[in-house]
């Protein structure tokens, strides 16, 4: 991809909630965007104004409304499902507890990032290769979890949970990673 080109474009891109009903919720309008390889944007508002809504729109969780198209480097992904949508996207929820598999080991949970987007058995295959990788991106934290790759995910703090969700989006270098609010539950020396 040369510098700048397109990442992501979202043309026409409506969602409604309950339609037909009279609780109908419109939470994304025609929105359009167009956002570069080399961008950084951040998306504001106020509760309910639709940023989460836009996020799952992109991630997959929810189809655009008839008209509504998405790409993703220049592929349409607009009906994939979520996991197809993997293969380009990774995501940091505010909950801690989404995104991670609590009864699953430090090392299990990044052996499954490292594999998004990939085909994959049921078996998790993990070698002295990969826990060298996993200590050295966990290390950097300074939380010590880079010693206790074989800890159930469940027995960490909402913070440490936060820290492992962020490296696990970023381990495999996707494409696109969509942030929402994931520093909500961290404290100040880890949110650094």
């Amino acid at each position: 991809m040369g510098k700048n080109q397109s990442l992501i474009k979202l043309s026409k891109v409506s969602k409604v909630f309950l339609k037909g009903s009279v609780d109908e919720v419109t939470a994304l309008d025609n929105v359009r965007l167009d956002v570069g390889a080399e961008d950084f944007i951040t998306v504001i508002g106020s509760n309910g104004a639709g940023k989460t809504t836009l996020l799952n729109v992109i991630a997959g969780v929810y189809p655009p409304e008839k008209g509504g198209k998405i790409t993703i480097n220049g592929q349409d992904v607009t009906r994939l499902s979520e996991h197809k949508h993997a293969r380009y996207v990774s995501r940091v929820y505010q909950n801690p507890h989404i995104g991670t598999a609590a009864k699953m080991t430090i090392e299990e949970n990044l052996s499954l990032a490292m594999l998004r987007g990939q085909s994959r058995g049921l078996r998790i295959a993990t070698n002295k290769k990969c826990r060298e990788l996993f200590r050295s991106v966990l290390t950097p934290l300074g939380l010590g979890l880079e010693d206790r790759l074989s800890a159930l995910v469940g027995t960490l703090s909402g913070g440490q949970r936060q820290a492992l969700a962020i490296v696990m989006a970023t381990i495999s270098k996707p494409s696109l990673l969509l942030l929402d609010e994931h520093v909500a539950t961290l404290d100040p020396k880890t949110n650094r």
